[in-house]
């Protein structure tokens, strides 16, 4: 297959895991899944809890639930407050801005009613001997029932969902901006519902997916678990998404096969557990979960013991693509410090990042924005950003910050703080830290969003958050240029590329033409094979299989895998690849 930027056209855009064991306890459609619970009612199981992750049909799952006739079915969302009520709530965590809230600390059953939970649970004491059902978000708070149902649903999912008017849980805002339900979503919503779940992992006696309108599927409570257990221990790929931008480019439409209506692709997710999925393979089922799911249920092994105990559970590292080939400049930004996003947002960490040069344009000549010009002055770039913004004239950014150019395998590491952005005509790598929703944007070029409005510009943000220190000679000391052999040897060379000693994350890079070794240190790992056609990752003790990797993919690996080799194989057998990795620093 040609064309102007295919490469090995091999990029498996559906990944899957097989479970071995459970293909007796996959159950697809709800027919299916009536049959079974019509099995458990004639068992003498009498009261049924559908509890749900916010998002999903609940109106769906009602038809269905009724074609069982059961004596009481209860909504379990008429005993939470209206949605003035929780508004109020978390009236400190939703703020006035457009983008950012603070994330809450709050539980789903602070925004229940105790009392109306309470007379709920009193009925459901004198209806004896009847087929009871109680669905909704947040069921399983007024009892576990005989069997507990847990519908769950993936983030990206959702987010289309609000795309095509989906409302926020307990909201009649339809139509609200997708900015705002995603705020809510992801500042209070998904915070609440995965400290629900979590508390619930081991109660849940059947999971169901219900990412696919009316095409739910089904395992058991214990095929789930085992699952999320046969995962850590050994390679695993998310389901990769990938999204249009102002500034998207076309390599990934090509390079990955992608569906061609959309005009261009600006992200590839395809390395972020707090948003992308799992898909799992039960016999001829195929099950798709959140990878937060694995994330909150298995930190230890997922993670390592000394990157559980300091981040506690949540997935550190962050691997996305931005792909602005005959695309356009990213937005001209900047990240905020530690302190600054711990006080204002509730944040632990920030997003230190870099930049990996994935693939560069030939023809003309590429770049990225970094750090301060030597010499500027505080106040009159200040002055210029916020004209540009009032729209009085375009910010003139090659006056004030660092143009600096970059070839394939470059690698820029960005410390929150540094004024960056990547050029157009590149494919980035990104790894970072994963708060990757807290990008200050200071000037977006003039453009307008997808749709038409003009995206959001937080001068009063970043402004607080640029280090003006970090001119010309600091980023080319410090930032660029910055890799160092550690190991070379006859088709074995490893470098240490970053990332900055103020970043938690260390970034090697691996190139080989015969199996290398590698060793975890208590950190879970991701890499991503950066050049060449494919490699095979293996266990050195034979704990999992062989695991075929592919140009561009990115794959992490758990701490509980000790060792493991990393082999050129298929076109690349014999032959030069590339793969950098990252992990928490110890």
């Amino acid at each position: 297959m040609g064309g102007k930027y295919s490469i090995y056209n091999n990029y498996d855009l559906s990944p899957f895991k097989v479970i071995d064991g459970f293909d007796n306890q996959a159950f697809e459609g709800y027919e299916s899944i009536l049959s079974e619970i019509r099995r458990l009612e004639s068992e003498g199981k009498r009261i049924f809890v559908f509890d749900l992750y916010p998002g999903v049909d609940k109106s769906e799952l009602i038809f269905w639930l009724k074609q069982l006739n059961p004596s009481l079915l209860i909504d379990s969302e008429e005993c939470a407050y209206d949605s003035d009520k929780i508004t109020e709530i978390f009236e400190d965590n939703l703020t006035k801005d457009r983008v950012f809230g603070v994330m809450t600390h709050k539980k789903l059953e602070d925004c229940f009613d105790k009392a109306k939970i309470e007379q709920v649970q009193t009925l459901l004491s004198e209806e004896e001997d009847k087929l009871i059902v109680i669905v909704g978000v947040g069921a399983g708070l007024i009892t576990l029932g005989d069997v507990y149902f847990y519908f769950d649903l993936s983030r990206w999912e959702i987010q289309l969902r609000y795309r095509r008017g989906m409302p926020n849980w307990r909201c009649l805002n339809n139509d609200a901006p997708i900015l705002s339900k995603y705020k809510r979503g992801f500042f209070i919503e998904w915070r609440l519902a995965d400290k629900h779940k979590k508390a619930h992992f081991e109660d849940i006696h059947y999971l169901v997916d219900t990412n696919l309108p009316n095409q739910p599927k089904m395992i058991t409570g214990k095929a789930f678990c085992e699952a999320l257990n046969q995962l850590s221990a050994g390679p695993f790929r998310l389901k990769p998404y990938f999204d249009p931008g102002v500034w998207g480019g076309q390599w990934m439409k090509e390079v990955f096969g992608l569906y061609q209506a959309s005009d261009n692709y600006a992200w590839s997710f395809d390395g972020v557990p707090e948003e992308n999925s799992l898909t799992l393979k039960f016999g001829n089922v195929m099950v798709e979960i959140p990878c937060m799911d694995l994330v909150l249920y298995r930190p230890e092994k997922l993670l390592g013991e000394r990157v559980h105990a300091r981040f506690g559970a949540e997935f550190p590292i962050r691997f996305d693509l931005l792909d602005t080939m005959e695309g356009g400049n990213l937005s001209l930004q900047v990240h905020p410090m530690t302190e600054y996003i711990q006080e204002t947002f509730g944040m632990h960490y920030t997003q230190d990042e870099s930049y990996y040069i994935l693939e560069a344009s030939k023809e003309e000549d590429t770049y990225v924005y970094l750090g301060v010009k030597e010499g500027i002055k505080k106040e009159d770039m200040i002055r210029d950003l916020e004209k540009a913004r009032g729209g009085e004239h375009s910010f003139p950014a090659d006056t004030y910050i660092n143009k600096i150019p970059v070839r394939k395998h470059d690698h820029i590491l960005i410390p929150a703080g540094t004024i960056h952005c990547s050029g157009k005509n590149t494919v980035v790598l990104e790894i970072s830290a994963t708060p990757y929703i807290f990008t200050f944007k200071l000037w977006d070029w003039g453009r307008n969003g997808l749709d038409g409005k003009p995206r959001p510009i937080h001068l009063e943000h970043g402004i607080k958050n640029i280090q003006w220190d970090r001119d010309t000679k600091w980023v080319n000391d410090n930032l660029i240029h910055q890799a160092k052999t550690c190991h070379e040897e006859e088709g074995i060379t490893i470098e240490r590329t970053g990332l900055h000693n103020l970043e938690f994350i260390d970034t090697y890079r691996y190139t080989f033409e015969k199996s290398i070794t590698c060793l975890s240190r208590d950190s879970v790992t991701m890499l991503n094979l950066v050049d060449g056609a494919q490699m095979t990752i293996s266990s050195t003790a034979g704990e999992f299989k062989p695991f075929d990797v592919h140009y561009a993919e990115t794959v992490i690996i758990p701490a509980s895998v000790k060792e493991y080799q990393m082999t050129p194989s298929g076109l690349s057998q014999g032959k030069q690849v590339t793969v950098i990795t990252a992990s928490v620093r110890g």
